[in-house]
C-alpha cells in the first residue's frame, strides 16, 4: 500500500497544473505539436537531474543553505517570468495552421526551455527531496527500488506531458484553438509569469 500511495501521490503531482504544464501548452499551441513533445521531453530530462542530486543526498543538503536555495529560487523565477513575458509579446491572431509554424527552429530550443522550466524549479526539488527520504533507506539497501521509482517518475512526466501537446494539437481542438490562438497564448504567458512572481516572493 505504500508504494501504491506514492506512485498515485506521484500522478497527482504530474499531472497537476504548473508553470510544466503551462509551458507545453504554450509552445504546442504556438509552435505546433513537435515543440510541445520536445519540450516535454526537456521536463523529463530534468527529472532525471532531481532524481540524481536527491539519491546522492545533494538536495538536502541545498535545502539546509538558505543563500543557495534562493540563488535558484531567484534563477528559476527569473527564468519563467521571461518565458511568460516573452510569450505575450510575441502572441499573435493569425490563423496559421500549427504544422505550418516554425519548424527550421532547432528543437534544442524546446528541450531547453522544458528542461531549465523544470531543474530550475525549487518545489521540484523539495518534492524529490520529500519523497525519496521515504523511498531510500539510511542503509542504502533499497538504491534499486528509489532508482525504480525514479524511472516511473521521468516516464511518467514524458508520457503525460506528452499527452498534453499531442491532445491541444488534435484535429478536434485545432479549428477552436486557432481562433483563440493570441488570448490563448497571452493567458499561458501570464501563467508563467505568475508562477515565477509567486515563486520569487514565496519564503
Amino acid at each position: 500500500m505504500e508504494w501504491l500511495s506514492l506512485a498515485v501521490l506521484g500522478l497527482l503531482i504530474v499531472i497537476s497544473p504548473g508553470a510544466d504544464f503551462v509551458l507545453v501548452l504554450k509552445n504546442s499551441v504556438s509552435q505546433g505539436r513537435q515543440a510541445g513533445i520536445w519540450t516535454a521531453i526537456g521536463v523529463s530530462l530534468a527529472i532525471c537531474v532531481h532524481i540524481s542530486y536527491s539519491m546522492l543526498g545533494i538536495s538536502y543538503l541545498i535545502s539546509q543553505n538558505e543563500q543557495l536555495f534562493d540563488m535558484i529560487r531567484y534563477a528559476g523565477a527569473a527564468y519563467l517570468i521571461y518565458l511568460g513575458l516573452k510569450g505575450i509579446l510575441s502572441a499573435d491572431n493569425k490563423l496559421t495552421p500549427m504544422e505550418d509554424a516554425k519548424q527550421s527552429t532547432s528543437v534544442w530550443r524546446y528541450l531547453a526551455q522544458g528542461f531549465l522550466c523544470n531543474v530550475l524549479n525549487p518545489k521540484t526539488m523539495l518534492f524529490f527531496l520529500s519523497i525519496f527520504s521515504q523511498v531510500i533507506s539510511p542503509d542504502a539497501a533499497n538504491q534499486h527500488v528509489a532508482l525504480g521509482y525514479g524511472l516511473y517518475m521521468i516516464v511518467l512526466h514524458g508520457l503525460w506531458f506528452g499527452v498534453v501537446a499531442m491532445l491541444f494539437t488534435s484535429n478536434t481542438l485545432k479549428k477552436h484553438l486557432l481562433r483563440a490562438k493570441k488570448r490563448l497564448n497571452q493567458a499561458c504567458g501570464f501563467g508563467l509569469v505568475t508562477f515565477g512572481a509567486l515563486l520569487a516572493i514565496k519564503s
